[in-house]
């Protein structure tokens, strides 16, 4: 089914802003600006021009003139029997919610749209040791439904010498933290049952539960950390049976929640009766160090952690974990059955080599990302002086508030420049974040800076045109991760 939006939110969407003089080319720069910051989803059918005309209350030749100009530049289709479609030109996915590989790139362009890194150094000796060992496992069927037994014990060991003590039975492996996401709504929740989650979050990790029909509640937190004075007030009242939450180095904003924070916000969601999903893909990713934080299962024992290989090693090895009370073990085996039947033995080998060799980030990627995070920060505060932002103590990216800028139409003029980044409102659970753009250092400290100068340009020809000023579509991106 063609997903539609109608005159009365389209209209609301656009904003007064949208008929500025002249009305037409603002109207078609609004609806260009909600394709790319993911508000509108490509592929959605538009009102008709006499609904749209009525609820923005304009003549009709401003709402033509306007679906004309989307037309001529790519963003509006006409097919038989749908009507008017909004798309974005080449699938545009890092303008958009829409989550597809990058294609078309030109050989020049930054993608940013992933807060990923390249294969770090040593994966190849794990791939080769993986290979050694694999004979010792071909002589059964393949299936490990719930993982590797020797895989298991050392993700187990690796949690216990964080502190929280865990047994191998309290391990599933999984095809990445999304997929375990994924099986854990499976398992919990039911259609239309309430979750909380911070607002910005992580978009895959909303699509998994939107997937399963949970309806989200958002809970506020920022560069800064999280209003925990405002989820007392909003967990009690919320109705939800879960909590999908980022303590450690939150994607997007790279917060991290302190020991006393946790301890309080465990306590919250335990006299709610909200079990809290954590997700610590990016926990080892602890750049300057500081105080040690302990696990949010250390304050919860209820709580159900989600890991992976993605962020700390490899994008491509797509390896991840559960860590579940023991009393729940059965019911997630069981709900994961209905979605796989297993990750891969050769994949699970290589992360359990990488998990002995390196006891959390590996030295030589800690030493690349602070270089990468410090030539992000030095060229944010040189290209773009009113930019805010709080620098990281660890992760992957930079939160950044644009100020007055349109983040929609500096995402498609940053696409002009050869930069694809993914906008704040395409990490909001409730909408907002209409200023923010999210900056991951994950490329070499030249290409950073290179990619802050190519957002400065985008925003200076925003400032001097806005979208209007485009001639040409932007080329496709990345999906968001």
């Amino acid at each position: 089914m063609t997903p539609a939006v109608s005159a009365p939110r389209l209209a609301r969407l656009v904003g007064d802003g949208a008929l500025a003089r002249p009305a037409y080319r603002s109207l078609a720069a609004a609806i260009m600006t909600l394709l790319a910051d993911g508000r509108l989803v490509s592929g959605t059918r538009l009102p008709s021009e006499r609904e749209l005309t009525g609820a923005l209350g304009c003549s009709r030749t401003t709402v033509t003139s306007a679906y004309a100009v989307l037309a001529e530049r790519g963003y509006l289709e006409t097919r038989r029997g749908s009507g008017s479609i909004a798309v974005v030109p080449g699938r545009l996915a890092a303008a958009s919610r829409v989550l597809s590989p990058a294609t078309d790139l030109a050989p020049d362009a930054i993608d940013l749209t992933c807060a990923a890194t390249r294969a770090p150094a040593g994966i190849l000796e794990a791939y080769a040791a993986a290979l050694a060992d694999l004979p010792s496992y071909l002589g059964d069927n393949g299936y490990a439904p719930v993982g590797l037994l020797d895989l298991r014990a050392v993700i187990a060991e690796r949690f216990t010498r964080r502190g929280l003590a865990t047994t191998p039975e309290q391990i599933i492996v999984t095809s990445g933290a999304v997929a375990g996401l994924a099986v854990i709504s499976r398992a919990l929740l039911t259609r239309g049952q309430r979750v909380l989650l911070e607002s910005p979050s992580y978009p895959n990790a909303m699509a998994a539960l939107a997937m399963e029909g949970a309806r989200t509640v958002a809970i506020p937190v920022d560069a800064a950390g999280w209003d925990l004075d405002e989820a007392a007030r909003i967990v009690p009242a919320s109705g939800a049976s879960a909590a999908y939450l980022i303590p450690d180095f939150h994607n997007p904003t790279g917060a991290l929640l302190d020991d006393s924070g946790r301890e309080r916000l465990a306590g919250l969601l335990a006299a709610a009766d909200v079990r809290p999903i954590i997700d610590e893909t990016i926990a080892d990713i602890d750049l300057d160090g500081g105080p040690p934080v302990r696990p949010f299962g250390c304050f919860s024992p209820g709580a159900i952690v989600l890991g992976s290989a993605a962020k700390v090693f490899w994008g491509g090895l797509r390896i991840g974990w559960i860590r579940v009370p023991t009393a729940l073990a059965s019911r997630v085996v069981s709900a994961r059955a209905t979605l796989d039947l297993g990750a891969p033995i050769l994949e699970q080998l290589v992360l359990m080599h990488l998990l002995v060799t390196h006891d959390g980030l590996p030295a030589a990627r800690r030493t690349e990302l602070l270089a990468a995070r410090d030539a992000t920060v030095e060229a944010v505060g040189t290209h773009l002086p009113h930019a805010r932002f709080v620098v990281p103590r660890g992760g992957l990216t930079l939160w950044v508030d644009m100020g007055d800028l349109p983040v929609g139409g500096l995402v498609l003029a940053a696409a002009e420049a050869g930069l694809l980044v993914a906008a704040g409102p395409q990490f909001a659970p409730v909408g907002g974040f209409e200023r923010f753009i999210r900056i991951p250092y994950v490329a070499a400290p030249a290409v950073m800076t290179d990619a802050v100068a190519r957002l400065a340009r985008a925003a200076e020809e925003l400032r001097a045109g806005g979208v209007t000023a485009l001639t040409h579509p932007p080329r496709a991106g990345g999906f968001v991760a």
